[in-house]
Order: C-alpha cells, then sequence, then structure tokens
C-alpha cells in the first residue's frame, strides 16, 4: 500500500482593504489552484506555480473574488446554517438509532425465550409420548 500526499488548496491572501490578492506559499506537497484555467493541475514548485499565478484566467478568478465578497459572506452563513441544521438532524437520527437498537436487543431476547420455553414444552410432550 502506498501512501500518498493530498496536495494543498491554493486560498489567496487578504490585504489591508480587505481585497483577496496573491501570495505564493511555500509548496511542500504540491498546491492545487481552483481557479479553474488547468484543471486538476498540481504545481510542484514556486517558480510553476508564480508563473500561473500571472495568466489571464488566475487574475480573473481573482477579480471575481474580490467583486462577489459581500456575496460569498451570505453562502457562508447560509452554509453554516445548513450544518447546524444538519447536526441536528445527524443527531436525532443517532438517537432514533440506538433506541431501535436497543428495542431489537430486548425483542431479540424474548423471542429467544419464548423460543426456549416452546422448546422445553415440545421435549415434555415428546417423553410424554415415548413413555
Amino acid at each position: 500500500m502506498n501512501i500518498t500526499l493530498t496536495p494543498d488548496t491554493y486560498t489567496p491572501s487578504v490585504d489591508d482593504n480587505g481585497n483577496y490578492i496573491d501570495s505564493v506559499p511555500t509548496i511542500k506537497t504540491g498546491l492545487y489552484c481552483p481557479c479553474g484555467s488547468r484543471r486538476d493541475k498540481i504545481y510542484d514548485n514556486t517558480s510553476k506555480f508564480s508563473a500561473h499565478i500571472q495568466t489571464k484566467t488566475h487574475k480573473k478568478w481573482i477579480t471575481m473574488l474580490n467583486q462577489n465578497k459581500a456575496n460569498y459572506y451570505v453562502e457562508l452563513l447560509k452554509c453554516k446554517e445548513l450544518n447546524e441544521n444538519q447536526k441536528i438532524i445527524i443527531t436525532r437520527l443517532e438517537n432514533q438509532l440506538h433506541s431501535k437498537a436497543l428495542t431489537i436487543d430486548y425483542l431479540t431476547e424474548q423471542l429467544l425465550t419464548i423460543k426456549k420455553q416452546n422448546m422445553a414444552v415440545v421435549d415434555n410432550l415428546l417423553d410424554i409420548d415415548m413413555n
């Protein structure tokens, strides 16, 4: 079994005015840029990534991020709310699952007890018929 390292995903820095700007990070395990210029391209050194951030597509992506900051914030809030709702739903479902597992265990035990009692009755009937 081979162990593979997952490349990091590039995130632009934010300047003092709250605008996204490019900065070249230290690349350890490769770097994936979500700008969409080259899908599934992994940059393995800083010089290749530095060349990438000069492309038109990447610069357009940074501009789009800066233009849609408010929309991304609203989307983040919606995602946080959705996440919290899903946590509540998952907790409720886990509780129901636990309760049903306990019920199944109880009913299985009851069934085994009844089965043992019935087997004892059958054994007694067989003993009576043999005599």
